[in-house]
């Protein structure tokens, strides 16, 4: 599943190839929405805007497309009518002269408005997102020690978008990596320190992936792996997807686990349990 850097990015991507361009053309898939795709055509795109997980593409009549890629979901920016040669199904297109934005695979797409949009279930109670400049060390660590989120295990929490917006697996394990913390406590379980911690990570990593495109590993000890001729797979990340590999810091094996249904990397070493 797409993480929140990687939303942001396509959102990006997307934003440059049809904000503020005549459209030739919305498409949806889904017959229920099919009525909006002449008033949307119509329009103009102002902003898309990523939500978590998720996007909010906004159009000049005060409407607005609600597209989550949930689990298999992919956005491919690319010139106008040009489809990816791919098995997955088209859900979305909007087309100008020269881009296409094209959606797959998704299958959570509406057109709300406003009213709509403050209701919806998901962005309701969406918590701030780690990219958002206005979501502050402070505004998390108080999250990390509220009642509603102090006693449930960060397997489960790091994942949770009530509690931060755009958290996902890889940035979870890579984020307690970084703070020190073992997988299987809770924020009630920490010092006040390794919270402060987790906290700073919480904000530096996922922004950090944004920003090089998802390379969550310190950026020094990457440029030393290439040196050395390894690939991105084995620099990019601190832990994740590194199983029965050794630690970047103190070169014990990487471990992997099964925790709140899904893959966990860690450093035994590093992240001690106590």
């Amino acid at each position: 599943m797409p993480e929140g850097p990687e939303i942001k990015l396509a959102a990006d991507k997307i934003a440059k190839d049809i904000v503020a361009k005549p459209l030739t053309e919305v498409f949806f898939a889904f017959e229920q929405l099919k009525s909006y795709e002449a008033a949307l055509t119509a329009a103009q795109i102002v902003s898309v805007n990523p939500k978590g997980k998720a996007l909010l593409t906004r159009f000049s009549n005060q409407l607005s497309i609600y597209s989550h890629n949930q689990l298999y979901g992919v956005w491919y920016s690319r010139k106008t009518h040009d489809y990816p040669a791919t098995n997955r199904q088209l859900r979305l297109a909007i087309h100008t002269e020269k881009r296409s934005a094209l959606l797959y695979s998704a299958s959570d797409i509406a057109v709300l408005d406003d009213d709509q949009i403050a209701a919806h279930p998901f962005l309701q109670k969406l918590g701030p997102d780690v990219l958002e400049e206005t979501t502050t060390v402070e505004i998390v660590l108080e999250r990390l020690q509220s009642k509603t989120f102090k006693s449930k295990g960060f397997p489960n929490l790091l994942l949770n978008q009530h509690f931060l917006g755009g958290l996902g697996n890889y940035l979870r394990s890579e984020i307690l990596f970084v703070a020190g913390i073992h997988p299987a406590l809770r924020p009630v379980d920490c010092s006040i320190e390794q919270l402060q911690k987790l906290a700073l990570a919480l904000l530096e990593i996922p922004r950090q992936s944004y920003a090089t495109k998802g390379i969550t590993n310190s950026l020094s000890i990457v440029e030393r792996l290439k040196k050395l001729g390894q690939t991105r797979r084995q620099y990019r990340h601190w832990v994740f997807g590194r199983q029965d590999g050794l630690c970047h810091l103190c070169s014990s094996e990487i471990l992997k686990d099964t925790l709140g249904g899904r893959r966990v990397y860690f450093c035994p070493s590093c992240q001690d349990s106590r």
